[in-house]
């Protein structure tokens, strides 16, 4: 069995920077609005830098969990999440800004819900 505490203290890291890059993006409405200024590229390079290290948080979950954990979970596309991760890290000069926003509107939020789910039931 694993350590059911370290697998929740994991949880809340990511559920919490997962909050944060929701929250510093909540006024980026388009890819546009990443690329138009210098702040707008700031923020995309911070939110690309939360989103892998989260990724690469989900794999350690997977891996402290023996690869029992996430599975429970198959409406969680756990491989892609894990897989934005490398695509960050090993091809970020070619990341399309489209990609990360319908990341964060769309695919955030039920990770975010589904990660409190998760939480809740190891309790």
């Amino acid at each position: 069995m694993w350590d059911k505490e370290l697998v929740n203290d994991l949880i809340e890291l990511i559920i919490e920077n997962l909050d944060t890059v929701k929250d510093r993006t909540k006024d980026i409405y388009c890819a546009d609005d990443f690329s138009s200024n210098e702040q707008g590229m700031i923020l995309l390079d911070s939110t690309c830098m939360k989103l892998a290290a989260i990724g690469e948080s989900i794999k350690s979950l997977d891996k402290i969990s023996n690869k029992q954990l996430l599975s429970n979970y198959p409406e969680v596309p756990w491989k892609q999440v894990m897989g934005m991760r490398d695509i960050i890290v090993h091809h970020y000069f070619d990341i399309d800004a489209e990609v990360i926003l319908k990341t964060i509107k769309e695919d955030v939020p039920f990770l975010i819900k589904t990660l409190r789910k998760i939480y809740k039931e190891l309790e």
